[in-house]
């Protein structure tokens, strides 16, 4: 039975579920009606982060150009570059045997591509969702729904996993940030 969070509700992932040791993050998300002119692209990716809470290199962030990390730990399936039709729009698949000791959590977030030239912005998105499926049964062991508490952001952190002692936990971020990509990737803290 799925768990439904709320904005900065935490969970333990491996702990209760002894089991999971690979995770599917599904995000999803639909554009509002809008006549800009421009198709709405947006981009899920993966931050590697150290106990500073910093990524130290591009092999620390999963996205659209970079698919995979350490070994398959962190990789993300592909690009969605319209997010029409139900279901996941993007996923990022994490094996937590294979993620490095060092990296104590992961960032999972959506851009939208050069939203500010395109004058988009998360108030023009609905229904927009984090989902955790357990890989190895299918089951789906959590769901975030964002809400609709954005307006000028064309960036969200949707949620972070981390370390905690030998588990690991999934906490309901929910906070954005305007200046798309660039202003996340300066946030973990790699050069632009």
């Amino acid at each position: 039975m799925s768990i439904n969070l709320s904005k900065g509700q935490r969970i333990d992932l491996t702990k209760s579920n002894p089991g999971l040791t690979r995770a599917v993050l599904g995000l999803g998300w639909d554009t509002n009606r809008y006549t800009g002119g421009g198709d709405f692209d947006l981009d899920a990716s993966a931050f590697l982060l150290y106990e500073d809470g910093k990524a130290r290199s591009e092999e620390d962030f999963v996205f659209y150009n970079h698919l995979r990390a350490y070994n398959g730990a962190v990789e993300h399936t592909g690009d969605n570059r319209t997010g029409a039709g139900d279901g996941d729009d993007e996923q990022i698949r994490v094996d937590f045997t294979l993620v490095p000791p060092q990296i104590t959590r992961i960032g999972i977030t959506v851009t939208i591509h050069d939203g500010e030239a395109r004058r988009q912005n998360f108030g023009q998105v609905s229904n927009a969702f984090v989902r955790l499926v357990d890989e190895g049964s299918g089951q789906e062991v959590l769901r975030y729904d964002l809400g609709e508490e954005f307006s000028i952001e064309t960036a969200i952190v949707f949620c972070e996993l981390y370390r905690h002692g030998a588990d690991w936990k999934f906490q309901a971020v929910g906070s954005g940030f305007s200046g798309g990509l660039a202003a996340l990737v300066r946030n973990y803290g790699l050069p632009l």
